[in-house]
Parts: structure tokens; sequence; C-alpha cells
């Protein structure tokens, strides 16, 4: 079935919104590092071995480990990482 000429140039108006969505300005991602889309990054992920993995916490808790994620090298996801294992370990 055929398309409608409204339907059609809805299509191209989201296509061209999503273009200029996904697009980046060199004036103005200049100084800002590339940042890898999330295929990608699951991809390099997934080639380390990492398994996403979500839980709930309490928020003292979850503060604490901002806290601390904030002078870890590894940030968030290695300072979990080494607290775990260490825990791991101890029992």
């Amino acid at each position: 079935m055929a398309m409608k000429k409204t339907d059609l140039e809805k299509n191209k108006a989201l296509k061209l919104t999503h273009s200029m969505k996904q697009t980046r300005s060199e004036r103005f991602g200049a100084g800002t590092p590339e940042v890898l889309d999330r295929r990608e990054q699951r991809k390099l992920d997934q080639a380390k071995g990492l398994v996403p993995f979500a839980c709930k916490l309490d928020g003292e808790l979850v503060a604490t480990l901002k806290e601390r994620a904030a002078s870890h090298p590894e940030g968030m996801n290695g300072l979990l990482d080494e607290l775990l294992r260490k825990g791991l370990a101890a029992s």
C-alpha cells in the first residue's frame, strides 16, 4: 500500500531531526573526548568479560560509594569491583 504524501513528509522530518541529534558540531565538541555509542561500548565491555549487574542499595550507602568513587582511579565500576573482591575473599 502506498503511503500518503503527509506520511512521507513526516518520515523525512523524523529522519532529519534524528540525524541532527546524532551529528556533533566541531565548534562545540572540539574540547571533549570522543564518546563511544552504546553498541561500541557494549562490545568493548563484552570483550573484557564485563556483565551488567543491577541491584537496589540504601541511599546512605550509595552516597558513600559516590564519594569514594570520585577519588578512585577507575571510578564507580573499579571501586565496586575492588570492594566486592575484598569482601568475597574475606568470607
